[in-house]
């Protein structure tokens, strides 16, 4: 994928590398190629291996660069999802709300997550396809029971279609590495204006209590 020179280069205050990971067809590409381009297209390819996207915002008056890793949920690809967990410093499950299977897949992935990814990465939940909410299978109480046990950020339901929390998703998830950046540097007497993150993990604070948000 091919980026302008203005995208590559341009100055930013915060670099953070998110991965988005879940079963197959759960609408993972849909939610990155929403937050990304702001369109959305029904029919994609499923992912091989992992894709990467990158988007910068204005958050709080800082430039927040946010680079975005889309993984395939298949199996046979998992040897090389995988290998990017350790850089990444937060990641977004990913379950289709009208699916239970893919929600009761999500401790799985948590699993991987503990397993190879930095200790405190920040992790949130969300129930993709709530457009289709006639037909769903996974209520929203039960997405918060589940994040609330594995100490989660957050717990979103998203619409790539409809564009329901696609931006939200990503901002809560930066303002949260964003806080816990500042209680890492002030908690060291170290104040900086420009801080890039590259792949080192954040500091997390202890205690961090989750909270449900729709």
């Amino acid at each position: 994928m091919a980026f302008t020179s203005s995208e590559v280069d341009e100055a930013f205050d915060y670099l953070f590398k998110i991965i988005v990971i879940g079963d197959s067809n759960v609408g993972k590409t849909c939610v990155v190629h929403r937050f990304k381009s702001g369109q959305y297209h029904a029919k994609q390819q499923n992912t091989i291996g992992v894709d990467f996207t990158v988007r910068s915002l204005e958050i709080d008056g800082k430039k927040v660069k946010i680079q975005v890793w889309d993984t395939a949920g298949q199996e046979r690809f998992r040897t090389i999802t995988q290998s990017y967990y350790r850089s990444a410093h937060g990641a977004i499950l990913a379950y289709d709300m009208t699916r239970r299977s893919t929600f009761e897949s999500i401790p799985l992935w948590i699993h991987e997550i503990e397993k190879y990814g930095a200790a405190n990465l920040v992790l949130m939940l969300i129930g993709n396809k709530s457009d289709e909410a006639a037909h769903r299978q996974v209520l929203f109480e039960d997405a918060c029971t589940l994040a609330e046990k594995h100490g989660l950020l957050a717990v979103l339901e998203t619409s790539a279609k409809e564009a329901q929390n696609i931006d939200e998703v990503f901002i809560l998830m930066a303002k949260e590495l964003m806080a816990r950046n500042a209680l890492q540097i002030y908690g060291d007497n170290v104040i900086s204006d420009h801080i890039h993150l590259d792949s080192r993990p954040v500091i997390a604070p202890q205690a961090e209590k989750s909270t449900c948000s729709c």
